[in-house]
């Protein structure tokens, strides 16, 4: 055999081997003219798994008659899906399958040119990347999302707690701060937050996957806006599960739900502080009387020792001194009397401190003592010496207890009984302070029961009916429970409980 059959023996094997890998290949290798009409010339058997054609089918046809309409000339627009490197072109665009759908390919091109420089063909690589194109697409989409949403959406590094994102409505939150490429979770909350809230949210976040719940964000001082650190959510490290690879952290600009919430408390204040001016107005009689008496008591005194004084039967000071002793008693009283009144009506601030609970009940039972007696109604107490003090605005919960008691004494009145009586309990209950006011007054019927807490219900010829809906909403203000409880006939419970805050 000569060199030159050698030659050729060696090139055919070498042509062999290469169609046989071609033929092998799952991508689709194809030849087209170097025509605008991209017809194809040759192609491996891929093409029918893929395409779904036959090879004898697909030869000689338009290979661009198959582009999708939108992606036809991305080449020849050089669109963002076409990237050129090496003399090779690298095309994404969809095609259409025999049945008529379209799938997503990804395509490098090779244009073969003559001696001369004249384009012969044009030699091709296709393989499928629907999948992976459906998988950019709802990547894509979420980040529109993300971007879109309102709530602020920040990426945590988990080991040095770097910020590696935060989307537009986090950068404008956070606009006064630092460049988010050099901002680091701790300098988004106060120090004290950061350790005692932040730290324990991730880690739970970094046990069981997510954390929710309500953390205020430090904006900058010149900010009037409020915002929250609502969810956490740890993102697994795909190659070792057991460890974190960063955290998503949600945020929301609370703002508008603060001021919302803030002109409810006015509001609700405003409504207390009415409803404590018309019940001191309708117990205008019974306070009078209250005051009436150190008054009184004052002016048999003074005229009894003018008197003796007028008579000279007192020769030295010492003579007056118990009737000063009483006088200066009564004043006391009567002081104390327009003291009490004066705080309960007052307009203040809602303060929340630790109160007594069981020395407020019998403040309250001062109020109404006169009521009581002219009904001979007698006040039974039962009052937990060992309850801690809960915290909250003590003048509110005094209104509460005023009017449930009032209510008591008032369903006395239209319901005939022997002996009286209105029963004040405390205890505690769990993690809260829980207080009873119960009668044997003839009861609530369950139609009222329905709906005793709505506004503007009452039972009373001259009521408003806002008592007992002031009453809840104070209650649920410091964060408890007013209820009711009644057989309909004969006895009637009301309870509210009031929560106890654990002081380090």
């Amino acid at each position: 055999m000569t060199d030159l059959q050698q030659e050729l023996t060696l090139c055919q094997q070498e042509t062999d081997r290469y169609r046989l890998l071609a033929e092998q290949s799952t991508d689709l290798i194809s030849r087209h003219s170097a025509t605008p009409d991209w017809v194809f010339i040759d192609v491996n058997p891929a093409i029918e798994p893929l395409l779904g054609y036959r090879a004898e089918e697909i030869i000689g046809q338009s290979g661009y008659a198959l582009f999708h309409p939108e992606d036809a000339d991305n080449l020849k627009n050089r669109s963002d899906t076409v990237r050129y490197r090496d003399g090779l072109y690298t095309n994404v665009y969809r095609y259409r399958h025999k049945e008529g759908h379209y799938i997503w390919f990804e395509t490098t091109s090779r244009t073969i040119k003559d001696e001369q420089g004249v384009p012969v063909e044009v030699i091709c690589v296709s393989r499928d990347v629907t999948e992976r194109e459906k998988a950019l697409q709802a990547t894509r989409r979420l980040a529109k999302v993300v971007e879109a949403s309102s709530d602020m959406i920040l990426f945590c590094q988990h080991k040095d707690l770097m910020l590696t994102y935060l989307n537009e409505s986090a950068q404008r939150t956070l606009s006064n701060q630092q460049s988010s490429s050099t901002l680091r979770l701790p300098q988004l909350f106060q120090d004290n937050q950061f350790h005692d809230w932040v730290i324990p949210a991730l880690n739970q976040a970094a046990k069981e996957g997510n954390w929710h719940g309500a953390i205020t964000m430090k904006l900058p001082n010149e900010s009037t806006r409020v915002a929250e650190l609502r969810e956490i959510i740890a993102h697994r490290d795909r190659h070792d599960k057991k460890h974190v690879d960063y955290y998503t952290l949600i945020g929301r600009d609370v703002t508008i739900r603060k001021l919302a919430e803030q002109q409810y408390k006015r509001h609700q204040n405003e409504m207390a502080h009415m409803s404590r001016l018309l019940s001191v107005g309708e117990m205008a009689t019974e306070l009078a009387h209250e005051i009436n008496q150190p008054l009184a008591t004052i002016l048999n005194y003074s005229n009894g020792t003018l008197r003796q004084i007028e008579e000279q039967q007192i020769h030295q000071v010492s003579q007056t001194q118990r009737a000063f002793e009483l006088i200066s008693k009564q004043a006391h009283r009567a002081a104390e009397i327009i003291r009490r009144i004066r705080r309960f009506v007052q307009r203040t601030d809602v303060q929340y401190t630790p109160f007594d609970l069981n020395d407020c009940c019998k403040e309250v039972v001062t109020f109404l003592n006169q009521d009581a007696r002219d009904q001979r109604i007698q006040f039974v107490f039962d009052l937990d010496n060992t309850c801690p003090m809960p915290s909250g605005d003590r003048v509110q919960i005094e209104q509460v207890l005023l009017n449930l008691l009032r209510n008591s004494i008032e369903a006395y009145s239209t319901f005939p009984c022997e002996t009286p009586s209105i029963h004040i309990k405390t205890k505690v209950q769990e993690q809260c302070v829980l207080i009873s006011v119960s009668d044997q007054a003839g009861g609530i019927r369950p139609e009222m029961m329905k709906k005793l807490f709505d506004p503007f219900t009452t039972s009373k010829a001259n009521g408003l009916g806002m008592g007992l809906s002031i009453s809840r909403s104070l209650i649920e203000s410091h964060g408890g429970q007013l209820w009711a409880e009644s057989d309909g006939t004969h006895s009637t419970v009301f309870y509210f409980k009031l929560p106890l805050r654990q002081t380090s």
